[in-house]
């Protein structure tokens, strides 16, 4: 449910690029050839700063002609995964969405697929050394079979995709590299399109929650080469929303060469009742994150392109609250109905009117 770190992934259609027969799955393999990128995605970043643990639930889309396909995540440390709650998206989109004032004209997975387990790599007849590629966990949540993994190069973590029914490319390694070298853990997942919507190029997936230990909240930003791909599949536009929980405003960097692109949309305070429903609708126990919360919501026309670094976040300088403009609707004023309205509207208007004409008749000494 997350395709790059939840982050974005580096989303690999299942064997779009293998060549040769698939291994037995339980979800058919698609045919070679079938691109799969990153579409529109949103995210929820809850930061607990004390603890320095980051909480990633993503919802998360996809474009692709793969019936069924892969995906990684990577993440700072070794993660926790569960299953999270959808509900806590629509909450927040309430939350931030523009105030709307009316104002009266004239004023101003489907199909879990199977693994096998990654080929040894020591000689049968020495001591075993240890794997280039480890399985630290494997794990059946939301609907996804997740297996995380630690390797030791990237093109170790190539040969377990290829040995496991991923696709795997040159791209796919120079993604993963960065990751790799700086110790990175990642997890892999498997999701399926519905067999009912075959014509549909979309793919949704459900809610998964990736916690883990970090020293600057982070959203892996960095994706394999997409531009073929987004091309073949007519894929021109996206937008990536990032929900960011925290005890503060947040303000997200890529590199001071090329900035984010990301905008904040809106900021504020969370009451202790919007805490509380959050956390429930995430299925997050109340002691999770600081005890009150700042909410920043932030925008991105996430182009397809290969990004320099990961956005990592910190707190803002400005820590003034920003929100959306209103949506002015204009009503027709309403009529007034009862007696008393008119006696009081010709009382403001004839009385006036009325002591005006007397002061200009004449009196009876002029006559």
């Amino acid at each position: 449910m997350v395709a790059r770190f939840g982050l974005i992934l580096g989303v690999v259609g299942v064997l779009a690029m293998l060549g040769g027969e698939a291994t037995q799955a339980c979800c058919p393999a698609p045919p070679r050839g079938k691109p799969v990128v990153n579409a529109d995605q949103t995210v929820i970043i809850l930061w607990d700063a004390a603890t320095k643990m980051q909480h990633f639930i993503r919802k998360a889309s996809f474009k692709s002609e793969a019936d069924d396909f892969g995906f990684i995540v990577p993440s700072p440390t070794q993660p926790e995964l569960d299953e999270s709650g959808n509900d806590a998206f629509p909450y927040l989109y309430d939350i931030t969405k523009p105030e709307i004032k009316k104002v009266a004209r004239g004023e101003p997975i489907g199909c879990l697929a199977c693994t096998k387990a990654a080929p040894g790599r020591g000689d049968a007849k020495s001591e075993p050394k240890e794997p280039e590629v480890k399985v630290l966990q494997e794990k059946l949540v939301a609907g996804f079979r997740a297996t995380v993994l630690e390797a030791k190069s990237a093109t170790a973590l190539v040969e377990w995709l290829k040995d496991n029914d991923y696709a795997y490319s040159p791209e796919i390694e120079a993604w993963a590299k960065p990751y790799v070298d700086g110790g990175w853990k990642f997890t892999a997942l498997k999701v399926a399109k519905d067999k009912d919507a075959k014509e549909n190029k979309g793919v949704t997936a459900s809610a998964l929650r990736i916690s883990f230990k970090t020293d600057r909240p982070v959203f892996p930003y960095r994706e394999p080469d997409y531009k073929s791909a987004a091309e073949k599949l007519d894929a021109k536009g996206r937008v990536l929303r990032i929900y960011f929980l925290g005890d503060a405003r947040y303000q997200g960097e890529l590199t001071k060469e090329n900035p984010w692109t990301g905008t904040v949309a809106w900021s504020g305070k969370l009451s202790a009742e919007q805490r509380k429903a959050v956390l429930e609708k995430l299925k997050l126990p109340e002691t999770t994150g600081p005890a009150e919360w700042w909410l920043t919501e932030f925008e991105d026309n996430w182009p397809y392109k290969v990004a320099p670094a990961d956005v990592y976040f910190s707190k803002a300088a400005n820590q003034d609250a920003v929100k959306r403009e209103p949506i002015i609707q204009y009503v027709s004023a309403p009529v007034p109905t009862d007696g008393a309205t008119y006696a009081l509207a010709a009382a403001i208007v004839i009385v006036p009117v009325w002591m005006r004409l007397r002061r200009r008749e004449p009196s009876r000494k002029d006559l």
